[in-house]
């Protein structure tokens, strides 16, 4: 458990589906406080799931210090509590971009293909950040048309992605779990490009190793149960050194 920290929140900012954001003192900071709120495709299902706040923020802050150490540029700067973090300020980049090591979800779906085939190579796809669209799938060249990102910008997200890819596949094997998938998102800070929003059991799909049993929220966009039980387990897991 995290304690509680002096840094004080400022001007309340705007609220996503799962994070409120503030300002911090400093200009270029801001704190996050991670919610319950529990959505699934894009928001069209909507509920909440026990200390998931609580969870996700300490996984974040941890897997980004992880990161941090293989010389990869997060937002992330410290833990404030169990729910708030202190990260840099960024202008979001409309970009989401998804590392499949193995088919499940939206791959699945849209080539046909069943749950859990091992791919041959990971596989990076870009998508445009729109809830009202359904995060559709892009190319680079749609980015860099529709001025979404530069071409060092494009390069250099590629680039960290399959990073973090390597980094978080080894940590997860050290605990029992399968980085099936993951999403990310980047964003521009004073000319660089940081891995921003957050990493947890929200954003990427884990599967315990011998069983396949899906530890994230798959759980609760399926309606498979132990929300709380799989997101606990996580926690106590990537805590563990």
């Amino acid at each position: 458990m995290t304690t509680q920290s002096t840094v004080k929140k400022g001007k309340f900012l705007y609220e996503g589906k799962a994070k409120k954001f503030y300002e911090a003192q400093e200009a270029d900071l801001g704190i996050f406080e991670y919610t319950d709120r529990a959505t699934a495709f894009n928001a069209k299902k909507v509920g909440q799931i026990h200390d998931k706040g609580a969870v996700n923020n300490q996984v974040s802050a941890k897997l980004f210090s992880v990161l941090e150490g293989k010389g990869i540029p997060t937002h992330f700067v410290k833990l404030l509590s169990d729910r708030e973090m202190l990260v840099r300020r960024v202008e979001i980049i409309p970009l989401e971009v998804t590392i499949r090591n193995r088919v499940a979800g939206g791959m699945a779906r849209q080539f046909g293909i069943e749950e859990g085939r091992r791919l041959k190579q990971p596989v990076y796809e870009l998508h445009y950040k729109s809830d009202p669209l359904d995060d559709p799938l892009m190319n680079e060249d749609h980015a860099l048309g529709l001025g979404l990102a530069t071409e060092p910008e494009l390069k250099t997200i590629r680039e960290l992605s399959f990073q973090v890819n390597a980094a978080l596949q080894e940590f997860f094997k050290a605990r029992q779990l399968e980085l099936i998938d993951f999403k990310l998102e980047f964003g521009r800070h004073k000319g660089q490009v940081l891995l921003a929003d957050e990493i947890s059991p929200d954003t990427m799909r884990l599967w315990q190793f011998g069983t396949e049993e899906k530890m994230d929220k798959d759980r609760f966009r399926r309606d498979l149960g132990k929300v709380e039980d799989a997101y606990q387990t996580v926690l106590t897991r990537v805590l563990n050194d």
